[in-house]
C-alpha cells in the first residue's frame, strides 16, 4: 500500500529562521512561503533529491502547529507524509483494519494539490502518519 515517502515535517515557531538554516548554513534548494489556510499553516519544502523537507509555521492560535510548539517550544519533527496510489481504497483499507483516521475521514487538498489524509499517532507506533495520493 505505501509508496515512496513524500516528506518529513518539522514544526517550526519562526519559518523565516529556518528557511534560512536550510538554505544558508546547508545549501539545501527551499521554496517560497505558502500560506495553507485550510490546514491552518505556512510551509516551506526544503528540496532533497530523494524527497522533501515540510517546514511548518502555525498560522495563528488554533493551528494545530500552534499547539505542538506549546508542548515543543523549539519545535522538532511533526509528521511523516507517505505516498499512497488511491487515497480512498488506503483510508477504506485502514478503517477496517481498525486504524483511526483524524478529522471527518474525508481528504483535504493538501499542500501538493493533492488530497491527504492524516493517521492517529497512537496507531502507528507514535507518529503522525499522513497519506498523500500520488
Amino acid at each position: 500500500m505505501l509508496g515512496r515517502l513524500n516528506h518529513v515535517a518539522i514544526a517550526v515557531p519562526d519559518i523565516k529562521a529556518a528557511t534560512a538554516v536550510y538554505r544558508d548554513t546547508l545549501g539545501a534548494t527551499v521554496t517560497d512561503e505558502v500560506q495553507q489556510p485550510d490546514h491552518g499553516v505556512t510551509t516551506v519544502f526544503i528540496e532533497l533529491p530523494n524527497t522533501k523537507i515540510e517546514l511548518l509555521e502555525p498560522m495563528g492560535a488554533e493551528s494545530p502547529i500552534a499547539k505542538f510548539l506549546e508542548r515543543n517550544g523549539n519545535g522538532g519533527i511533526h509528521h511523516v507524509c507517505y505516498e499512497v496510489e488511491d487515497i480512498i481504497a488506503a483510508r477504506d483499507r485502514l478503517i477496517r483494519e481498525g486504524a483511526r483516521v483524524l478529522g471527518d475521514g474525508e481528504p483535504k487538498i493538501g499542500a501538493h494539490g493533492k488530497p491527504v489524509l492524516f493517521l492517529h499517532p497512537k496507531d502507528f507506533c507514535g507518529t503522525l502518519v499522513e497519506l498523500e495520493e500520488a
